[in-house]
């Protein structure tokens, strides 16, 4: 039997050392604001914010949004280098942080939640008749198909929640649900989930292929 894929720890250490497992991101649910226009980012400044108590984790995601964000034409900023601890905590003294420095966009990303998902993989049966005789049976078979064992794998799913907001029309333009499974590093992860969000707001008409 195989065992289960070990659990994400959002510690320092798998910061550091944490194996670059394949993951793959899709989305739950996705938001567009009816009235929201097509927003216009290129050359403009934009700030990346990560909610998290942890601040090395913020700091590693918020780095990972900025240069996701560069990398799409924009000028991708790191909440952490604008906003202190306690400008962050102060909703009045964070606007006007943010409006006096002209920034045209905020990309804000939390993590919801965390669940394990299990998949079974059925076991070869023997008894089929193309396992009976080796000529004009298994011969032929056995050589286009390939068998497995039956076990049951445990792959964890970390759901983040995207938000997109506008600054110059102040309002909410965009969200979305993401679902990511076995992500092992989170600069790896952020930059996976940013060209996944990136791709459907395209695919929505808010942002134009670069």
């Amino acid at each position: 039997m195989r065992q289960p894929r070990t659990p994400i720890r959002w510690t320092l250490l798998s910061l550091v050392i944490g194996a670059l497992a394949c993951s793959s991101t899709t989305f739950q649910s996705t938001w567009r604001a009816p009235d929201a226009r097509p927003l216009q980012l290129r050359g403009r400044k934009v700030v990346g914010l990560f909610i998290s108590k942890n601040p090395t984790i913020r700091h590693t995601a918020e780095n990972a949004m900025a240069r996701e964000i560069t990398a799409r034409g924009a000028q991708g900023v790191p909440a952490y280098t604008v906003l202190s601890d306690a400008e962050e905590r102060d909703q009045d003294r964070a606007k006007a942080k943010v409006d006096s420095m002209g920034f045209s966009g905020m990309v804000v990303m939390r993590v919801v939640g965390r669940e394990t998902q299990y998949s079974y993989e059925a076991p070869t049966v023997w008894a089929r008749p193309y396992y009976r005789h080796m000529w004009g049976g298994y011969w032929g078979w056995g050589w286009q198909t390939v068998g497995t064992p039956g076990y049951l794998t445990a792959d964890r799913v970390v759901k983040v929640e995207t938000l997109v907001y506008s600054m110059e029309q102040d309002q909410l333009v965009w969200a979305g649900i993401s679902k990511t499974v076995d992500p092992a590093h989170i600069d790896n992860f952020i930059g996976e989930l940013a060209s996944a969000v990136a791709d459907r707001m395209e695919k929505d008409g808010l942002l134009q292929k670069q």
